[in-house]
């Protein structure tokens, strides 16, 4: 696919696609970013200088990128005072992603109804500048009529709010899934993970052409499945690898879209920004420049 681009903001490519059945050529901004950023490995692992402390990996971390990923509203509720802190010190070009927190996606109890109303509360400090909210599923929940009805509620909940989700088990990757989430303006993340059984596949499939979302985890097969962490997400991407999944299927995506964000979980051995940089580099030489801005 013929493309050309250019680099900015860190971090952030900007492609400009071939022309749409209009015959106008569309631009598609893509920023590339890491799940979490607060990693204490990854300062012995040199992504962060030396005696880097927890309360300035943020800003060095916006040196490379402009998005990331909030993990932490995964494992806790989301709080705004906790959220309006890290703002004060976060850059100004710096926008966010946010998980929902767990005991909604994968341990959800009868009052996940509250759950969801104290969600929208504590994450609205990030309302200017949040990219999405991630709704991510596990891999045993599969396309049940039981689950169908409860994925809507949450959807139904959190409407208002820029939603990705993300389906690890393969049952839902058919068509009715793809209309419904391009029905109510919500993305489909794009997986990159270890080909296994019952894994959801990575599909090149743009439900929502105001924002595709995309996040590489690792390919560690024998790690995958093990309940480790560190097993788990320890890989590191070639460089081929990365350019086979951005001919193959980020190029398609861009070129329905205008905007994009693409985020590395292989965190092991800060493995994450270093593929991130990676891959802005291999995007920023599809067109008229190239190299890592940073």
């Amino acid at each position: 696919m013929a493309t050309s681009s250019k680099i900015h903001s860190p971090g952030v490519v900007e492609l400009l696609c071939p022309p749409v059945a209009s015959g106008t050529e569309e631009l598609c901004e893509v920023s590339v970013g890491t799940c979490g950023y607060s990693y204490t490995e990854w300062v012995d692992n040199g992504f962060y200088p030396g005696g880097t402390r927890t309360s300035d990996m943020l800003g060095l971390y916006s040196r490379y990128f402009s998005v990331v990923e909030l993990n932490y509203t995964w494992y806790q509720m989301a709080r705004a005072d906790a959220l309006a802190r890290m703002l004060e010190s976060a850059p100004s070009h710096l926008l966010f992603a946010a998980k929902l927190t767990r005991t909604m996606t994968h341990d959800p109890g009868s009052d996940w109804k509250e759950q969801l109303a104290a969600y929208r509360i504590g994450i609205a400090p990030l309302k200017e500048r949040l990219v999405a909210i991630l709704i991510q599923l596990p891999p045993d929940f599969e396309r049940s009529v039981a689950n169908r009805n409860y994925l809507s509620g949450l959807l139904n909940g959190l409407e208002g709010l820029p939603l990705a989700v993300e389906f690890r088990h393969i049952s839902w990757a058919v068509d009715s899934v793809f209309l419904e989430l391009e029905r109510r303006g919500i993305s489909l993340v794009a997986v990159d993970e270890p080909e296994l059984p019952g894994l959801y596949p990575f599909l090149d499939v743009v439900t929502n052409p105001g924002l595709f979302y995309a996040r590489f985890h690792g390919r560690n097969r024998t790690g995958w499945r093990s309940g480790n962490m560190q097993k788990k997400f320890n890989y590191d991407y070639s460089d081929e690898e990365l350019a086979e999944v951005c001919d193959q299927y980020l190029l398609k995506m861009a070129a329905s879209s205008n905007r994009g964000v693409i985020f590395f979980n292989n965190h092991v051995r800060a493995r994450a920004p270093e593929n991130a940089k990676r891959l802005i580099d291999i995007l920023g030489k599809q067109g008229l420049s190239g190299g890592f801005n940073g």
